[in-house]
């Protein structure tokens, strides 16, 4: 049935499977190998686009370039420093080591290592724990206000917690990235205080021992989704009440561990916040 397909309809279609699907369905047939191909040559053309566009730039929205490869991102990291909005959601192939501005991985590490823990090991130079990424990181991209990381799922604290220190980033998504945990956020909160929307939906690993740590640093806050972060409890609503009172919108749907109850004692405490939608309790 695919083969009906118009050429350009079947390459838009493959161009949503990550490369190691793509290059699975190359294999098909001829037509999906010239479809996959042409899927492949989005992201090149992308990146031979990005020095033409200059350092004037100030929007890209690549928002479901799922091809987008972390060598693309790097080079928007050399040529566009001036961005003010980058919005990257649903760009699955990004890894650790593009936002660290880092080469590839070996794909066979040394016997006993592990992947992350050679990133790690690249990230911090082998003297110097403390030191930042030398290369394209994302920290070139200092005028950033708005950062949009939704759905980029293979990235982990190892390159969060290093690169995301924006002092005038406004907003941040960094919904459904199964691997944040309360370390990143801590992390996130410290180099990125002047947030004033954040979205975490489906931030499974975050508890409220993390929200106890970075919720201090967020004063300005006025927006904030943490929708189907099942791990979160009242706690962290008391939490936030305390150090965020200038929150105008919160969002704890599918939070089972808050409750309606919760949530008006919340409204009570802050009576500007508009809590919709309010919390949906699973019994």
């Amino acid at each position: 049935m695919a083969e009906l397909l118009p050429p350009e309809m079947l390459t838009y279609i493959l161009s949503f499977l990550p490369l190691s699907d793509q290059k699975e369905a190359s294999l098909v047939s001829r037509a999906w190998y010239h479809a996959a191909q042409n899927a492949l040559r989005e992201d090149a053309s992308l990146f031979s686009l990005i020095p033409v566009l200059g350092p004037s730039l100030r929007v890209l929205d690549l928002s479901s370039c799922v091809a987008l490869t972390n060598r693309t991102l790097q080079a928007i990291c050399t040529y566009l420093t001036q961005l003010s909005v980058l919005r990257l959601a649903w760009c699955k192939e990004l890894q650790d080591w593009g936002l660290l501005g880092l080469r590839e991985p070996s794909e066979e590490p040394v016997q006993g290592s592990q992947p992350h823990q050679e990133l790690e090991h690249q990230a911090s130079g082998p003297k110097d724990p403390s030191s930042q990424p030398q290369g394209p990181s994302l920290l070139m991209l200092q005028a950033l206000q708005e950062l949009d990381l939704t759905a980029c799922s293979k990235l982990t604290d190892t390159s969060l917690a290093k690169v995301l220190q924006f002092p005038q980033l406004r907003q941040l998504s960094l919904s459904l990235l199964p691997a944040l945990t309360n370390k990143g956020l801590v992390a996130v909160a410290r180099g990125c205080p002047s947030l004033e929307r954040l979205a975490l939906s489906h931030c499974s690993l975050l508890s409220d021992e993390g929200w106890a740590q970075a919720a201090h640093s967020w004063p300005r806050l006025q927006h904030l989704n943490l929708s189907s972060c099942c791990q979160l409890t009242e706690q962290t609503l008391d939490t936030i009440g305390r150090a965020c009172k200038q929150i105008q919108m919160l969002d704890v749907a599918m939070c089972s561990g808050i409750s309606m109850a919760a949530v008006r004692r919340f409204q009570a405490q802050l009576p500007q916040a508009l809590h919709q939608p309010r919390t949906i309790i699973e019994l």
